[in-house]
């Protein structure tokens, strides 16, 4: 940590926790095992980020794809999730810590839509630090999802064709209020974006870690955030008009 500079951290954090299965598959333990403990690496990474000062922190906690898995196996996940919120709700209020959502909400269990509104109602407002969990998320959807609110809005005489922009789409997105990540951390030796913030990654910076999520420790998000602090991020421009800047 003190290797970092606290002037230069990334504002947001976006991760895609990937490495589960094979993390059990190594030890010979079941897959559920692996998911519980990345559950419990989803909680020491919180934890981590907000102590580090990363002032919003977005998790690839569950796809669109995802769905297609066995369904004892995205049961047992959805428990999980459940247990979770139940378990570091707590927590999240006694940091500041305020839970969002993006993605097709409504197409997770009751049980489990339940218990985000009932965090997402206690931690609102909360602006030490801005935790979004991608739930049933797609990339793609989220655009498809935004096309079909602009259409509507053209539909019903709010709005003109030739008024559409970048901010347009923007702001219909899932989580509009969301800043852009500046950095991407994925884990598992991986190295794809996997249908992920597909609009909002256009210029984030990308950092794949050879860890699987459940061995995905506070230095190795050390060590992600040591190599974004020495990256260029020049937006287009030259390195000699950023050296010019102020």
């Amino acid at each position: 940590m003190s290797t970092l500079d606290p002037d230069r951290l990334p504002h947001h954090v976006a991760i895609i926790p990937d490495g589960n299965g094979r993390w059990a598959e190594k030890r010979g333990l079941s897959r559920m095992e692996g998911h519980r403990r990345g559950t419990e690496t989803v909680q020491e990474v919180v934890r981590a980020a907000h102590e580090l000062g990363i002032r919003e922190l977005t998790l690839y906690a569950w796809s669109q794809e995802n769905w297609g898995r066995p369904t004892v196996e995205v049961n047992a996940i959805m428990r999980l999730l459940h247990r979770y919120l139940r378990k570091h709700a707590d927590e999240l209020v006694e940091n500041g810590i305020r839970l969002e959502t993006l993605g097709r909400i409504q197409e997770l269990p009751g049980s489990v839509r339940r218990e985000l509104e009932r965090v997402q109602r206690r931690t609102e407002g909360f602006n030490e630090m801005r935790l979004n969990m991608a739930l049933s998320y797609s990339g793609r959807t989220e655009i498809v999802d935004a096309v079909r609110r602009i259409a509507r809005a053209i539909e019903s005489g709010q709005l003109e064709p030739e008024a559409i922009d970048e901010k347009t789409i923007g702001a219909n997105l899932y989580a509009p209020e969301s800043t852009e990540p500046d950095l991407l951390i994925r884990t598992g030796a991986e190295h794809r974006v996997s249908n992920y913030l597909l609009w909002q990654l256009a210029y984030t910076e990308l950092y794949f870690s050879e860890a699987l999520w459940p061995d995905f420790s506070k230095a190795d998000l050390v060590a992600a955030l040591r190599e974004f602090q020495g990256r260029e991020r020049r937006f287009g421009r030259t390195a000699k008009q950023l050296r010019a800047e102020p």
